[in-house]
């Protein structure tokens, strides 16, 4: 059997058909082909803060992009750029942090790092622009920015990606400190894009959509750490 990844989704407006604007749980294709591709089984979980039942048939735990993660979680209030939706972080920490008390491997891509950081002590900054002086990692509108990333040797980030290091961004925030994650990426700028814990089976924040790529050597890693659990 092929192991089964959840894969944590949106609720956004969405139209199709006669309908219009409805309350929706949603993904990007991208997550669940990137999966499928790599041989694991994606299932969608929308949110749900009542319990983590479902943890009971996953192997394995990604954790998505999308809207900004609320500022309080790290001890902060929300800037005039930040976009919150408090229902998602909810229901994602609190699967998040009983996937962490079982061990399952866990990625965490673009919003999922920053979940990930959160979780783990670390902090944010809210707009990049204000920091950096730029807007290198969110260029325009649904335009994905690319770039190369430094990865530390001997870390399981810079083993998977090997001698390409083409990562492609949309994203305004990013990691201010870490918490006790480890710094294992970094874009030309300095701006942390891949955190781990190498403590844990697998556990991988990505600040960049390797998705979008369907990029085999990350969800591979994933549905290869997910087999060995199921």
């Amino acid at each position: 059997m092929r192991p089964i990844i959840g894969i944590t989704t949106y609720v956004m407006p969405a139209s199709w058909g006669v309908w219009r604007d409805l309350p929706t749980a949603l993904l990007p294709h991208d997550y669940a082909a990137a999966v499928t591709r790599a041989g694991g089984r994606a299932v969608l979980i929308p949110p749900d803060d009542q319990d983590t039942d479902v943890l009971r048939v996953l192997d394995g735990l990604l954790i998505s992009g999308g809207p900004d993660i609320s500022p309080g979680l790290y001890g902060e209030e929300p800037g005039p750029h930040t976009v919150i939706h408090p229902e998602r972080d909810e229901a994602e920490l609190l699967l998040l942090q009983a996937a962490l008390d079982r061990d399952l491997p866990i990625l965490g891509v673009c919003r999922g790092m920053q979940l990930l950081v959160a979780a783990h002590g670390g902090t944010l900054h809210q707009h990049l622009p204000d920091v950096l002086g730029h807007e290198r990692h969110r260029v325009a509108p649904a335009v994905y920015s690319r770039h190369d990333a430094v990865f530390t040797p001997g870390s399981r980030i810079a083993e998977l990606m090997g001698a390409d290091v083409a990562i492609n961004c949309f994203h305004h925030q990013g990691v201010a400190d870490p918490g006790k994650l480890v710094v294992t990426g970094r874009a030309e700028d300095g701006l942390p894009e891949a955190v781990e814990d190498p403590d844990r089976r697998f556990l991988l924040g990505v600040q960049w959509h390797p998705e979008v790529g369907r990029d085999r050597r990350i969800f591979g890693a994933l549905v290869a750490a997910a087999a060995q659990s199921s």
